[in-house]
């Protein structure tokens, strides 16, 4: 996630505002700059000139009439009391090198038969519903199209995925102080209380704000690890942006953990950066997953038509808004928003980043799945300037993985390794003078997909953590 010049590439990145440098004179763990001061640029003439198409927007959230909103809020809340059933749901991995294959998927794709889950050049991973599987079935073999089938039963995994605590783990909660365990996947109120929990207990270092509200309301928290040096760099870390992921929240919280609890032991990589990590993007799509859809992808603000639910937030950001990879249409799983930075949740993460006086110089957006170290660009087939710098660091971060667990993730530009999905939160972080913008795929690479076991969560945080630690020897290097 190649058309386009060096030109026009170099004047993209050379127009945007780059991030002012630390002003850090408070006392440390206290210091949080400013928000609201930065007006959004929702109406970018770059996002204008260069998306190939023109789409008239939609009334903003703000102008939603209430009786309305009251009304989505009373269905959404019965449509809770129904949880989606995925029994029969079968998953497919399917090989698209052959001619036309492609073509076939987009028709089934269409009919709504099938959905896809994840792919590259070479395959696709696709979720086909329980009474299309003998549809389906027949079309592929008609067609002489290989596939194998990766999951029998959807909701029997499903049901497998996230299995209760053990007595042993649950009095280790009790005597911890918050509930977390990396052994289980949390709900959001887990999630918030365990950060709420560092910051009172290492105050010195670890500090949470809320940088916005969700749709429904719920809080966007970021919590900030950092000494208080004014020489510091800083990174931003940002997991949840699709609510099914659940791996994504797991790992950054398990990499907030390891650097807030053992901080005075960490290197002094670790030390010179300030740390700013947001867990959950998306908190109402996430709670949903738990709630209602388990594959639940986009979040939760209904189209002004009420026709169809949520946005892509990693198709509603700023940078060649509305180009390739993102739709116009409010039911596809990529609907890109009636605007740039149409989403509050993408709004505040833009709105904190552009307003904050941390020099930032790095940014990773964990997702999953398919084991990919992703840089910009991916609105289009092209790369940025420094893509040699983005991949000499991406191949290190991606080493340390492979070393401390066996994983081995494929590094590359998104758009080339993986397809063009313009709207990415990467491309406008590098759009906004942060160097080092990378998206990681976290594992597996199929055979569990979106439903990975609890089993995994550790053993990913581990390695994510180990190429954290190559990424600040990288960024405190002369």
């Amino acid at each position: 996630m190649k058309t386009g010049s060096w030109t026009v590439v170099l004047l993209a990145v050379t127009t945007v505002a780059l991030c002012s440098p630390l002003i850090n004179e408070l006392e440390p763990g206290q210091e949080w700059p400013k928000r609201g001061s930065v007006k959004q640029p929702q109406d970018e003439s770059e996002d204008e000139e260069t998306s190939p198409e023109k789409i008239s927007p939609s009334e903003p959230e703000s102008e939603i009439p209430g009786e309305i909103k009251e009304e989505i809020s009373l269905l959404a809340r019965e449509a809770e009391n129904v949880k989606v059933d995925y029994s029969g749901a079968q998953l497919w991995k399917v090989s698209t090198e052959k001619t036309g294959v492609r073509a076939t998927l987009g028709r089934l794709r269409r009919r709504n038969l099938i959905s896809t889950w994840a792919g590259n050049q070479t395959y696709m991973d696709i979720l086909i519903k329980s009474n299309a599987v003998q549809n389906v079935t027949r079309i592929m073999k008609r067609e002489n199209i290989t596939y194998d089938i990766i999951i029998e039963d959807l909701q029997k995994r499903i049901n497998e995925e996230n299995p209760p605590l053990d007595e042993n783990e649950i009095e280790l909660q009790d005597r911890r102080g918050h509930r977390m365990t990396w052994k289980q996947y949390h709900r959001l109120e887990d999630i918030h209380g365990f950060m709420d929990y560092l910051a009172k207990t290492y105050p010195k270092i670890v500090s949470v704000n809320t940088i916005g509200k969700s749709y429904e309301g719920r809080d966007l928290k970021v919590l900030r690890i950092s000494d208080g040096k004014p020489t510091n760099k800083a990174v931003f870390i940002d997991g949840g942006f699709h609510a099914r992921e659940w791996i994504s929240p797991a790992t950054v919280t398990y990499i907030i953990n390891q650097i807030a609890e053992n901080f005075d032991e960490e290197s002094d990589d670790i030390k010179n950066i300030d740390w700013y990590m947001l867990p959950v993007v998306n908190p109402d799509g996430y709670e949903y997953t738990h709630l209602t859809d388990r594959l639940w992808r986009k979040n939760r603000r209904p189209s002004i038509s009420r026709q169809c639910i949520g946005a892509d937030l990693n198709r509603n950001f700023g940078y060649r808004w509305g180009g390739r990879g993102s739709s116009s249409n409010p039911c596809s799983d990529i609907y890109r928003g009636s605007r740039a930075f149409s989403e509050p949740e993408s709004r505040a993460v833009s709105d904190f980043i552009k307003t904050s006086t941390a020099n930032f110089t790095a940014y990773l957006s964990y997702h999953s799945y398919g084991q990919y170290l992703l840089y910009p660009w991916g609105y289009d087939t092209a790369v940025p300037p420094d893509h040699n710098d983005l991949d000499f660091v991406g191949k290190r971060i991606a080493a340390a993985i492979e070393t401390t667990g066996g994983s081995k993730y494929t590094v590359g530009c998104s758009s080339r390794v993986l397809y063009p999905a313009s709207g990415g939160s990467d491309d406008w972080a590098k759009g906004q003078g942060i160097k080092y913008a990378y998206t990681i795929e976290l594992s597996d690479t199929g055979r569990y997909g979106f439903i990975l076991p609890t089993s995994y969560i550790e053993p990913v945080g581990r390695e994510s953590l180990a190429g954290i630690r190559v990424l600040a020897s990288e960024l405190n290097k002369p």
